[in-house]
């Protein structure tokens, strides 16, 4: 099973999300692909997710996660154990996500989107300082990422599996490129449909 966590103020509607579900669905895996709609709160959403892992149990599991998603596939791996993908991950994300405290509207649709203030706490307590296994994560990460430091990124995850993709966007604008790479990190056979 795949989980894909997506971003902050993003949904399943998001390009990585849609390019993941539809080659998932060409090998003939649609079900074993998942995307919830992730709340506002860190910690419901870290809930959403224990609640699909738990419903699932027993069948593999790999992680993707983008920006904020990448926060918390990471600190998800580090209580399950499973692998990880990592697309332009935000690695101080209480950092970076205090300055959106307030009310906006989320990429994919007009619905109300609200940070509160204590969500930059729900994102401190879920901080991984160190990861324990770098071999079950791949990082992709983008110098061009406009939203998010590659640097950082990198030295959070070292000994990680890297793909460090020059140029492009926080967005991995060519992510398509990247598809089978990630799946095949994922335990997915892609070289024929299943």
């Amino acid at each position: 099973m795949i989980l894909y966590l997506h971003g902050f103020r993003s949904s399943p509607q998001s390009f990585k999300a849609r390019l993941l579900a539809a080659r998932m669905a060409e090998l003939g895996l649609a079900d074993a692909y998942l995307c919830p709609q992730l709340p506002a709160s860190p910690r419901e959403a870290i809930a959403v997710a224990q609640q699909l892992i738990a419903v699932h149990a027993g069948a593999p599991l790999s992680l993707i996660g983008s920006s904020l998603g990448g926060y918390y596939a990471t600190w998800l791996a580090e209580q399950t154990g499973c692998r990880a993908v990592l697309l332009n991950p935000a690695v101080h994300a209480a950092r970076d996500l205090a300055t959106q405290v307030g009310k906006t509207t989320a990429y994919h649709s007009n619905a109300p989107f609200e940070f509160r203030p204590e969500y930059v706490d729900e994102l401190k307590a879920l901080e991984i300082p160190h990861i324990t296994d770098p071999q079950r994560y791949l990082l992709m990460a983008a110098t061009g990422d406009e939203v998010l430091d590659w640097r950082e990124m990198v030295a959070h995850y070292p000994h990680a599996h890297h793909c460090i993709i020059q140029g492009s966007d926080h967005g991995i604008s060519e992510f398509a490129d990247y598809l089978d790479r990630v799946l095949a990190f994922c335990g997915i056979p892609v070289s024929s449909k299943v």
